[in-house]
Parts: C-alpha cells; sequence; structure tokens
C-alpha cells in the first residue's frame, strides 16, 4: 500500500495572518465552497478547519495528516492471538497488508480485524451446527 505523505504548510506572512485573525474574532463560523457548491460542515470538522486556521493567523507550521492506528507486529500478532513468526510469513504472503516504516512493518488494526472476522466465518462454515448440537442438550 501507498503512503501518503502529510501535507505541511508554512505559517503565514504576517499580514495576511492578521487578516485571518481579525476574520476567526468571535467566529466558528465557516462556509466551505467545492466547485461553486456551498457545503455545511458538521461540528467536528468545522472545528477542525477553525482549529487549523487560528494556528496558521497565529504564523504556526501545519502538518494535516489522517490518524489511523498501527501496529507492530508484535502487537497485531497478540491481537490475533497468533505468533509473531505466523503474523510475518501472512505479510511475507499477502495475506495481511502491510506497509513498512523504515524496515519495520506496521499493520494497520483494521485488516487485523478484518483477518479475524474472516477466520471465524471460515470457522462456522467448518462446523455447521455445532451450536444446535450444543443447546441440545441443555435443559430450562
Amino acid at each position: 500500500m501507498a503512503l501518503i505523505a502529510p501535507r505541511v504548510t508554512a505559517g503565514l506572512p504576517a499580514g495576511d495572518a492578521r487578516s485571518l485573525t481579525r476574520a476567526l474574532e468571535d467566529s466558528n463560523d465557516i462556509t466551505v465552497f467545492v466547485d461553486g457548491t456551498v457545503h455545511r460542515l458538521p461540528g467536528e470538522a468545522r472545528d477542525a478547519v477553525v482549529d487549523l486556521l487560528a494556528r496558521l493567523s497565529r504564523g504556526e507550521t501545519v502538518t494535516v495528516s489522517s490518524v489511523e492506528e498501527m501496529l507492530t507486529t508484535s502487537q497485531a500478532a497478540e491481537l490475533a492471538g497468533i505468533s509473531h513468526t505466523y503474523l510475518r510469513n501472512m505479510t511475507d504472503r499477502g495475506e495481511i497488508p502491510v506497509e513498512y516504516r523504515g524496515s519495520h512493518r506496521r499493520i494497520r488494526t483494521a485488516d487485523i480485524m478484518t483477518w479475524l472476522e474472516k477466520q471465524k466465518l471460515a470457522e462456522q462454515k467448518r462446523k455447521p451446527g455445532k451450536d444446535a448440537g450444543d443447546d441440545a442438550g441443555t435443559e430450562e
């Protein structure tokens, strides 16, 4: 998988920063135009945009990036209940997607959870009726 680099923007020049500071004073109302269409941002997105603009207005350099929990192979193996070596072998075979940070492998939590769900479904297919058989001998 390709790693998308975070976007880094230098602080605004002093004049632009002052203008933006004045515009943001006592206002959290942000209107976004995309291809000429007005979009109203949900509260969380609006707050993030206001925070970004406030930081730029102070002349700060900002970095915009998405956050997705990445696990080491040891953490991912522990979550999956398998050995570190088995997990590494699965990443080598392409069964579980992996990203490299330098020479270190990183695995998305969502990818481990997807693999676990597939394992659970495969187990259910291998043992049809197991649940029904377990309930047959119980008294109420």
